[in-house]
């Protein structure tokens, strides 16, 4: 089954570009495919490769913060290619 997730990594610390930048550079070499815009991160892939690479990354994220909130949406089906139809 496919899925797409929406993520948003936010480290509640002064330096909290350096656990965002790690995490996404990661999710980029997991193979999956990833786009990013200013707010989100999106993911796009097979549910148990998908949910294998979140439970590494987001853990070692949550771990390089001090405090952090990592949020999930999780949609079942790719969406990769969705356009807006108005």
């Amino acid at each position: 089954m496919n899925i797409s997730v929406e993520l948003t990594l936010t480290p509640l610390q002064d330096d909290y570009e350096t656990p965002i930048i790690a995490f996404i550079k990661k999710l980029r070499a997991s193979g999956l495919k990833v786009l990013e815009n200013p707010l989100s991160t999106q993911v796009y892939g097979d549910f148990d490769t998908v949910m294998k690479v979140l439970n590494e990354e987001g853990k070692a994220a949550l771990e390089m913060t001090e405090r952090g909130i990592l949020l999930l949406k999780i949609v079942k089906s790719d969406r990769r290619n969705y356009e807006p139809h108005f």
